[in-house]
């Protein structure tokens, strides 16, 4: 049995009415990628819409626990004794002083500004670390995701244009019906959320947003699709 989930474009997509078979991903939602204080140069505009995507990530995984939906958390953790050169190496930062920069670069492992921004893991929830901007990356997540029956994902989080991105897109290739929840993701720049959400959905996932999601939970949770 399957439940027609309806995106942007009108068109059915069809997902398992079996709770057990979705997961909601969390990628990202961390200090120095969601808190004000992480990020000065923002300007009010954009500190309102990563807010308003938290804000509405933090209502999707109250949603998700509610109705029997397994919540899988994404987190960087960048190591220090072991830097991504080639990242270091695109924004023109190996230079004399890159020991320096690397004391600066975000969401390293340990610090304050990798820690959980306003929503966190409840207990025994699942916890991904990466080292790079894909969840499937280098990590364990799709083999979690196959051991525990998942064949459709939920991805919301920070920020669209970057690592929710690959997530997304490794997730598809990897096999997964997936779905991006418009408004529980945000970009630093408005175009740059509008141009992801406009390619991901012409290529990698359906764009829907978080509001639709829950519906479909709640509806497959009183028609007893799984124990959840």
């Amino acid at each position: 049995m399957s439940i027609d989930v309806a995106d942007g474009t009108g068109r059915p997509r069809p997902v398992p009415s079996a709770r057990e078979e979705a997961a909601l991903v969390v990628v990202d939602v961390q200090r120095d990628f969601c808190d004000p204080g992480q990020l000065p140069w923002l300007d009010e505009e954009a500190r309102s819409r990563v807010s308003s995507a938290v804000t509405r990530v933090s209502w999707l995984v109250e949603r998700a626990r509610a109705t029997g939906v397994r919540v899988v958390w994404v987190r960087l953790e960048q190591d220090p004794e072991s830097p991504w050169w080639s990242s270091l190496w695109l924004r023109g930062l190996l230079d004399a002083s890159t020991a320096g920069r690397l004391s600066r670069e975000p969401c390293v492992a340990g610090t304050t500004g990798a820690e959980w921004f306003r929503v966190s893991p409840a207990p025994g929830e699942d916890v991904v670390v990466k080292r790079r901007y894909s969840a499937f990356h280098g990590t364990g997540l799709d083999v979690l995701l196959r051991s525990r029956g998942i064949t459709w994902l939920a991805v919301c989080g920070l920020t669209t244009d970057c690592c929710v991105d690959a997530t997304v897109r490794d997730g598809f290739q990897a096999g997964y019906r997936t779905f991006l929840i418009a408004d529980a993701t945000a970009s630093y720049l408005r175009e740059s959320q509008e141009h992801t959400l406009s390619v991901l959905a012409k290529h990698s996932a359906s764009v829907v947003t978080a509001d639709t999601v829950a519906q479909v939970w709640e509806r497959a949770r009183l028609s007893g699709g799984g124990t959840g």
